[in-house]
């Protein structure tokens, strides 16, 4: 295929290397099929992918997604029985309603939160009993629809950037609409549930602990509006099972206790609230969902200001909008209809995170603390799976999407101010330490040597060297950095550690280091980085041409199976891999035969030109 690619002032240096790729770089001029028609959100959702098909916009807050991992008959994968991150599996059949908060790509669970399940009948609140398959699910960017079989309804969801919207459409008889705040992807616990009124709920549940990391903990918070006023509500709490003799005398013990005629506050595990209307045949409801990571007034005011009235067609246009806008920096010319679908779909996904943060007011919750903060007249992105990101994601931003990547870059300077350490795996302002390496480096670097400078580097620079520099169990980011820095490799400590990964994916940190060092006139820093970045050589052991951990005297690791880690198989000094993949992972001194003369191939090192 031949790409054209929005982007001006790209060196002549550059278009070699893209040429090398096989691409050509031309002014976009739109024509033919809007790229989002292209676009099939049914890609990467099975065999882990980890992808949703629900309705999300551009680095959207909320998206709307068919929640279908509970355990049950027909879903092969589950959040319990299988390592499922994501809240949607193509090849499952059982769902149990729309969650509006969720991760895309990522490898841990969480999230998959504050979950809307449209029933009709009599009332059914356990997660475990009234699940229903689905079918005829469509899906494009900004829109899903879904039959829910079992009880005969039409369900239709579209987001904003900091809302959802939902449209169910009932057959005739008593429809019920179940928010649900104890079921859901993430492994924390304990929520909080307020009737406001016929039509409207408000409250907040806590999420995280991504990856198992226990200090990882997240309040979301929410209102939920509903177009029509419910004939009767209540809440539900499942009752911890009493003890001795106490179990016997009440009737809830051990159940769901269903609350018809308590209207007040509601807080726990397992606890939700219903809302049951009567329907006519074929009349819709629709609900209305707003979030904030800051409180639940913010969430109603992201509510009223992004849909302050029920008009789901008009949202479904213009989140639609949003992508065409997006999507079109980038026009596919030649190729094959699935060649396109195949591009735009994982440009799609590349556009999801990281999302923004901040509420219509400017506020988000700071890094690492309970301070409310406001935005400074940018966007404050989150989701930061920079070991994920930090090769592809956020090159092709700075290129493509530089005002968003400049937001980010300066996300990433301000989540340093807020907490004294640049992140490395960021999930809403708190630090998950998932992965190898520091790699907010490589992105602060790159992005300002190849021009982005609207981020204040110098305070980015101090971060990047106390990370670099800082010694002890005091850098969270390199807890081996005295040895390291001495030594230029980690030493192998216990069986199936990471060691060789982690020291590769410093070596990259730190040669980006010294090209911003070099660029900034500090040419001793840049000589020192330069050198230790140069470490990876001491790895490499010419009886197998391979990466091989290290002992601490300098010595390779006995007994060393170049093959193992094969199928996910713990392995030795590597992570997520094994030395065959990884002897491939020194991108910043690969000598070819056009170099630019300073220690680095020509495409890896372009950036420091302009």
């Amino acid at each position: 295929m031949r790409l054209s690619l929005i982007k001006s002032a790209i060196k002549d240096a550059f278009l070699f290397c893209a040429a090398v790729m096989g691409m050509l770089l031309l002014p976009f001029t739109a024509q033919g099929q809007k790229p989002a028609e292209y676009v099939n959100p049914f890609i990467g959702t099975s065999n882990y992918g980890a992808t949703f098909p629900g309705p999300v916009v551009p680095w959207g807050m909320v998206s709307v997604v068919p929640y279908n991992v509970t355990p049950g008959e027909g879903n092969e994968y589950s959040n319990t029985d299988s390592w499922c991150s994501n809240p949607y599996v193509y090849n499952n059949e059982l769902m149990t309603g729309f969650s509006h908060v969720n991760l895309s790509g990522v490898g841990c669970p969480d999230l998959g939160s504050i979950i809307l399940m449209p029933t009709t009948g009599d009332l059914e609140v356990d997660f475990n009993r009234y699940g229903t398959a689905i079918s005829n699910q469509k899906a494009s960017p900004g829109y899903y629809s879904a039959f829910l079989d079992r009880y005969s309804i039409k369900a239709e969801a579209t987001t904003t950037t900091r809302t959802g919207i939902s449209r169910y459409t009932f057959p005739e008889g008593k429809a019920n609409i179940l928010l649900n705040l104890g079921h859901g992807l993430t492994n924390e616990s304990g929520a909080f549930v307020k009737m406001v009124s016929d039509t409207e709920i408000e409250g907040y549940k806590l999420m995280g602990t991504f990856c198992y990391n226990p200090e990882a903990v997240i309040p979301i918070y929410f209102v939920v509006e509903f177009s029509k006023p419910a004939i009767q509500l209540g809440y539900w709490k499942k009752q911890p099972r009493l003890p001795g003799t106490r179990h016997q005398w009440s009737s809830t013990s051990g159940q769901f206790k269903i609350y018809e005629n308590y209207s007040r506050e509601l807080a726990g595990e397992q606890i939700g609230a219903w809302y049951s209307f009567e329907t006519e045949e074929g009349e819709a409801v629709e609900a209305k969902v707003g979030v904030s990571y800051v409180s639940i007034e913010n969430a109603r005011e992201n509510l009223n200001a992004e849909q302050p009235a029920f008009d789901f067609e008009q949202t479904v246009a213009q989140a639609k909008e949003r992508w065409n806008h997006q999507l079109s920096k980038i026009e596919v010319e030649g190729g094959s209809q699935e060649d396109k679908v195949k591009f735009y779909t994982a440009l799609y996904h590349l556009l999801i995170h990281p999302n923004i943060l901040q509420d219509v007011n400017g506020e988000y919750p700071a890094m690492e603390s309970a301070e409310i903060l406001n935005t400074d007249g940018h966007n404050r992105h989150t989701v930061f799976s920079l070991w994920d990101t930090y090769r592809n994601v956020h090159p092709l931003l700075t290129l493509v999407y530089p005002e968003q990547q400049t937001d980010m870059l300066n996300s990433m300077v301000d989540m340093y101010k807020e907490s004294g350490w640049l992140p490395k795996w960021e999930l809403y302002s708190r630090e998950t330490n998932v992965m190898e390496g520091d790699p907010a480096l490589v992105v602060l670097a790159d992005s300002y040597l190849r021009g982005l400078t609207g981020f204040d580097v110098e305070t980015a620079y101090e971060g990047m060297m106390k990370s670099a520099m800082s010694e002890g169990t005091e850098n969270p980011l390199r807890p081996h950095n005295g040895f390291f820095k001495k030594n230029h490799f980690i030493a192998f400590r216990d069986s199936f550690d990471n060691t060789v990964s982690e020291a590769l994916e410093f070596y990259v940190a730190d040669y980006s280091l010294s090209r911003l060092a070099l660029a900034l006139g500090k040419k001793k820093d840049h000589k020192m980085l330069y050198e230790r970045s140069l470490g990876y050589k001491k790895y490499f052991d010419p009886e197998f041409d391979l990466m091989r951990p290290l002992e601490a005297d300098g010595s390779f690791m006995p007994n060393f199976d170049p093959m193992q880690g094969e199928n996910f198989e713990p392995v030795h000094g590597f992570h997520e891999g094994n030395s065959w993949q990884y002897s491939f992972a020194v991108p910043h001194d690969i000598h070819a035969d056009e170099t630019d003369g300073r220690g680095g191939s020509l495409c890896t090192s372009v950036g420091a030109d302009f």
